[in-house]
């Protein structure tokens, strides 16, 4: 599973300790726990502090943290804390790939930089195994407290909480390959403990499991592990047994060639997410952010969905790329001061066809109710893009005519039984983007788009 991830700009130096320091100096400097800090984003840490909570770690460069807690399979933990540290931070466990470390998740993505403009702490776990892989195949790794990797990790989140008094509901987890399969397994392992997870070209939950000490599962790496959602979802709730609380929410990310853990994870994987968060299986908007990427919700149409999972054409294992983080940190939240959370999907499917012309459109769009319940009056919100004027309409009354509209039922037309559809639609101008809106909500909930 080795990946590199492309390196982002280097962050500014600071500013060394004068090299004519004296000798008394000198000695005292040498008996302090720790050294004057690295030069940020070279990806050479401070060395390392003892954990205490009056210990903290300095600002604006990678330091090692020693003696965090509990650590059966001997990691190293490495932490970034902006200058900019809000109080109460959120925290963002960062997981390398194989054959990487922390230094190397710390130098070849933007977490810290995005940490400096948002505030929070990232964690950079870092294996000291020959492999550089993390547990995500033995049988302690997949079960809470059962030992290995997840539980050093978790030491090393506890430790941030007890350190900087860290915001328990905005701790988050990310990774890449070999990371993003630890991704997984720790939202897993730790439901009450993350918030929400971002993997990059990973397995589902329990795909790697072996039993015969072996780190490598064959069979899963070449995408032939298939099992319906509800058995992938038994894998998940099987790790934390009797655990009935809210579960973390998933980004996924693959690539379609990926040739070392293959695409069909990247299905099974949903497969499992949405079970385990009971959206369903149907997406709930679909839409392509960058040329080459295909994104679908499922249990809602923004940021927040409870999962979301973008496909990447014709793009391979070594996927991780500068913008995505970006991506990452919207969907957890971390770039908004008190994130809403993402409402669910109701019981409604939208679909729109569009006529455009050179400085306008027709828009027709039919709202199906796939619930049980007979809907009484209704009320469809959607968002125009920029641009895009309301002239008129038939089926129902539009307000405002540009921006966010609602569009309210007609006298005739206010019922909706299940399974049944109504067809409205309007008139508008354009400045040049002559799209259908990307989402709709059918008296407040969002509706599947499609």
């Amino acid at each position: 599973m080795p990946t590199t991830p492309h390196p982002t700009a280097t962050r500014p130096r600071r500013t060394a300790l004068g090299a004519l320091l004296g000798a008394l100096v000198a000695l005292f400097t040498a008996m302090t726990l720790a050294a004057p800090p690295a030069s940020a984003g070279t990806g050479a840490p401070a060395p390392a502090r003892t954990g205490t909570p009056a210990a903290q770690a300095p600002t604006a460069t990678l330091t090692r943290i020693a003696d965090f807690g509990a650590n059966p399979s001997n990691l190293e933990m490495y932490l970034y804390v902006p200058d900019s540290v809000t109080a109460h931070p959120a925290v963002l466990v960062a997981v390398h790939y194989c054959t990487g470390s922390g230094p190397a998740m710390y130098s070849g993505t933007e977490y810290a930089s995005l940490a400096d403009r948002h505030g929070f702490v990232v964690v950079y776990p870092s294996v000291t195994r020959a492999s550089k892989c993390f547990d995500v195949s033995s049988p302690q790794a997949l079960r809470r407290g059962g030992g290995s990797d997840p539980v050093g990790i978790k030491s090393m989140v506890d430790w941030v909480v007890r350190t900087y008094d860290a915001d328990t509901g905005r701790i988050f987890a990310t990774g890449i390959s070999s990371g993003a399969m630890m991704t997984n397994v720790l939202l897993g392992d730790y439901p009450d403990v993350f918030s929400a997870g971002a993997a990059f070209a990973g397995v589902p939950f329990g795909c790697f499991a072996t039993t015969d000490g072996s780190e490598w599962n064959s069979a899963c790496a070449n995408g032939t592990v298939t099992r319906t959602p509800r058995q992938w979802g038994d894998l998940v709730r099987g790790a934390y047994p009797g655990y009935t609380g809210p579960r973390p929410r998933m980004q996924l990310w693959h690539g379609t060639q990926d040739d070392t853990l293959r695409y069909p994870n990247f299905g099974e994987e949903i497969k499992q997410w949405t079970d385990v968060l009971g959206t369903g299986q149907t997406p709930a908007a679909t839409d392509t952010p960058r040329p080459g990427w295909t994104r679908t919700r499922y249990g809602g149409t923004g940021d927040r969905a409870p999962v979301e999972a973008i496909s990447l054409q014709g793009v391979g294992h070594n996927l991780y790329a500068a913008g995505m983080g970006a991506h990452v940190i919207a969907f957890f939240g971390l770039d908004a001061p008190d994130p809403e959370p993402e409402p669910p999907a109701g019981a409604c499917r939208v679909t729109v066809a569009t006529n455009a012309w050179n400085s306008g459109l027709t828009a027709s769009v039919t709202i199906t109710n796939t619930g049980t319940a007979t809907v009484n009056g209704w009320r469809l919100g959607f968002t125009l893009p920029a641009g895009q004027v309301i002239t008129g309409g038939w089926g129902a009354t539009y307000t405002p005519a540009s921006g966010a509209v609602t569009a309210v039922n007609a006298a005739y037309n206010g019922t909706l039984a299940p399974n049944a559809s109504v067809t409205v639609g309007y008139q508008a101008t354009h400045g040049g983007d002559s799209a259908a809106p990307g989402a709709f909500t059918l008296n407040g909930a969002a509706c599947t788009k499609g």
